[in-house]
């Protein structure tokens, strides 16, 4: 007997789509028909649920991944008339075609954005886009296959070609050194005239050099807790839970602890943080000691900062200004390694240091190298 399929309880995990109930998957002519199926899932919507339940706990990656999820389990039963687990090789071809000009009701805007008649696209994807979209459903494909519920993962066969030479090209979405002291001064312009303002320049005072120091993504901040700080062999390191539950650990600096020890003052804490405590690293906006913040708390503090730095740039240096306006906190993590890289630190302690699986990821960050080459290849003509 087949027992119902549970998941932890969130609006991110409902795939209440509609779907045929004779594209449920049960048929499909890629499902693994072995022994060894290791969840209870019998139709494809049941397990892409348990997929996303993996990511429970990282809801910005989980919104991300059921939006992609949800695009192609709608393509494939009302474009192709197939179920999730019978699509191949050259089926997830004309989706990624698909993907790049998606028409009609697919981006109509007059459709709502929730419901099942809603649109679930802008327009087309760039070429980046679509790039992550295809990443993300292999990752769901390949779960799959491990997990003995599909034969195997067609997009396994997709050329990498592409992927790898645009990982090669330097990241350009950073902030260079004169912008990111200007964020710091202008961060010392901000109001205290009240005990509300007081609160909300220390925090983000706080929460952009805790970014930037660390490299942490927006979710890691969210979650860091004053406890995940902590002393070994006279150094302090930042315990951290990033994608996919994995830990990691970064250096902290001095002048880092320096500005913990500052914001907890200022919040009736111990300068110091015990390794029992309970105190969330950044404060809720209310104040309170043990909330953190979520994500989009993060996100919506550090594009005020920027936006509030941009308007005081305005007048002496728009181009910077406009730099400011686009930028957001992933802007920050890849500042952090742009400026490690150009200090001249390893590059093998700046993958480490931004967790990095690959260190031809890393390797983006390498401006400086470029900015030497350029001086000493391109130089004035001679003034005869």
């Amino acid at each position: 007997m087949n027992l119902p399929v549970t998941t932890p309880a969130s609006p991110e995990l409902d795939l209440s789509l509609g779907l045929p109930a004779a594209l449920d998957g049960r048929d499909g002519t890629n499902r693994a028909r072995g022994e060894h199926l290791q969840i209870a899932a019998d139709s494809d919507v049941e397990a892409v649920r348990l997929w996303l339940a993996e990511y429970a706990g990282s809801p910005h990656t989980l919104r991300s991944y059921r939006k992609e999820a949800v695009r192609l389990l709608l393509w494939a039963t009302r474009t192709l008339g197939k179920p999730l687990s019978s699509l191949t090789r050259e089926d997830f071809l004309l989706y990624e075609q698909f993907l790049a000009a998606p028409a009609g009701d697919w981006a109509d805007p007059a459709r709502p954005r929730r419901s099942t008649a809603r649109r679930l696209f802008d327009g087309p994807l760039s070429a980046r886009s679509r790039h992550q979209a295809l990443g993300i459903v292999s990752g769901l494909l390949s779960y799959l296959v491990s997990a003995g519920y599909l034969a195997g993962n067609p997009l396994a066969l997709r050329r990498r070609t592409g992927a790898v030479a645009r990982r090669t090209r330097r990241v350009e979405r950073y902030l260079d050194h004169a912008l990111w002291d200007h964020i710091l001064a202008s961060i010392e312009q901000w109001p205290r005239l009240t005990a509300r303002d007081h609160q909300h320049y220390e925090r983000g005072r706080w929460l952009i050099r805790l970014l930037y120091h660390t490299g942490l993504r927006v979710s890691e901040a969210a979650n860091a807790k004053a406890a995940d700080f902590y002393q070994r062999r006279g150094n302090w390191w930042l315990h951290v839970v990033g994608k996919g539950g994995a830990e990691g650990e970064v250096p902290v600096s001095a002048a880092l602890m320096e500005d913990l020890a500052r914001y907890r003052v200022f919040n009736g804490l111990a300068p110091t943080p015990s390794g029992n405590e309970t105190a969330a690293a950044v404060m809720s906006v209310a104040g309170n000691l043990h909330k953190h913040l979520t994500p989009a708390a993060v996100y919506l503090i550090v594009k005020e900062i920027f936006r509030r730095a941009a308007v005081v740039l305005e007048a002496s240096d728009p181009d910077g200004a406009a730099t400011l306006r686009l930028a957001s906190t992933h802007w920050l993590r890849h500042t952090a390694a742009s400026h490690q890289a150009d200090a001249g630190t390893d590059l093998r302690f700046i993958q480490k240091n931004m967790r990095h699986a690959s260190i031809q990821t890393t390797g983006i960050y390498l401006h400086a190298e470029d900015d030497e080459r350029h001086t000493n290849t391109v130089r004035d003509p001679d003034p005869r």
